[in-house]
């Protein structure tokens, strides 16, 4: 008899329900949540090698999973979202009839956002590049703060660069910061505790980023991409064959555009925004190479920056480098000019001007 289990998992507890291929219920009840609890549930359900399990996404979605995988099982993680939105009775919610909605929904095949459970390599690339942020983010709130103090003070003018220990050192040191010096050097050991967090992570990070240093050489062939873009890309992604194509890799990252269209409405939006928040971000800081004339990505900034403004021609690019990353990676070539259909060139060109402003003698 084929069994269908589905999950509703917390924190403490986990409230299972297993059922038949004809969707009667067989077993139902809830466990601990931890690796002694799961394996009582799989010995109250009897489940054999290959029954599916499914659950939704959550923080412990990942090392449940992992520990169905190494059972025997096979765990189907299923957007949180989509639960909800095929839930039969959406105004009675419970961890019971969760567990059954997601037990049926597996054994109908009804879920179509299955989540990417990445291998163990892949997930110590995401925790790195996660706490990195983290201390990043910590950092520059260290050198806001610092700089809301001068401006609370009315000596907000000419702030240096809080980005380097000499730069914190000389503003301690400078007369600006009479009154302020105490305050000041607390969060300059903050910003510098950040740092060597960055440091020790960035250490970390080439470690990890072993098991992938062929492909993490081959993405940085990209003008502008550099070490963290490209272990951000393979963390995201987790391999490249998970993605039919290139336009595929551009919807799972949210960087295309919406787009309504029925009957004789059309209409474009801006960008899904869905998937990695963070690996965007990091594709259109890169993206702002593109509006230096030298860079190979340039023609295609010049044309959407004439058209719609700096800002779309900056995401533009970040869509097209995204593409091309996924395409460097799948092909395993190195970043190739002459595939981009742009050539070199070097022209000079003269404007002349008929009209300026007038400018205050």
């Amino acid at each position: 008899m084929k069994l269908y289990i589905g999950l509703d998992v917390h924190s403490k507890a986990t409230v299972y329900v297993a059922m038949d291929e004809e969707g009667q219920v067989m077993k139902r009840g809830n466990v601990e949540t931890s690796p002694e609890g799961l394996a009582r549930l799989l010995d109250e359900t009897k489940a054999k090698a290959g029954t599916l399990v499914g659950l939704e996404t959550g923080t412990q979605a990942t090392w449940v999973a992992r520990l169905l995988t190494a059972a025997g099982m096979e765990p189907v993680v299923i957007d949180a979202r989509e639960v909800r939105a095929k839930a039969r009775r959406r105004g009675q919610k419970t961890d019971g009839r969760d567990a059954f909605e997601i037990a049926d929904g597996v054994r109908r095949g009804i879920y179509a956002s299955i989540v990417y459970v990445p291998p163990v390599e892949v997930e110590r690339l995401r925790k790195i590049l996660s706490r990195r942020r983290h201390f990043v983010k910590a950092a520059t709130r260290e050198t806001g703060a610092a700089k809301f103090l001068f401006r609370q003070a009315g000596r907000g003018s000419a702030m240096p660069k809080l980005t380097t220990e000499s730069a914190w050192a000389k503003l301690l040191a400078s007369p600006r910061a009479e009154g302020l010096r105490e305050h000041l050097a607390m969060h300059a050991a903050l910003w510098r505790l950040a740092q060597e967090q960055v440091a020790a992570l960035e250490t970390e990070l080439d470690e990890a980023l072993a098991p992938f240093r062929e492909t993490a050489e081959l993405l940085t062939t990209v003008p502008g991409v550099g070490r963290i873009t490209a272990a951000s890309f393979i963390a995201v992604l987790g391999t490249p064959e998970r993605f039919p194509d290139s336009g595929a890799v551009g919807s799972y990252l949210g960087i295309v555009p919406s787009t309504y269209d029925s009957g004789e409405s059309e209409r474009h939006g801006r960008i899904t925004r869905q998937g990695s928040g963070p690996l965007r971000a990091v594709l259109v800081e890169v993206a702002h190479h593109a509006a230096n004339p030298r860079h190979p990505l340039h023609p295609y900034f010049a044309r959407v920056c004439a058209k719609a403004g700096y800002k779309k021609a900056v995401v533009a690019v970040a869509h097209r480098l995204a593409r091309i990353l996924y395409r460097i990676w799948r092909t395993k070539t190195a970043f190739d000019v002459a595939k981009l259909n742009v050539e070199a060139v070097r022209e000079t060109r003269t404007r002349t001007v008929y009209y300026r402003i007038r400018t205050a003698a």
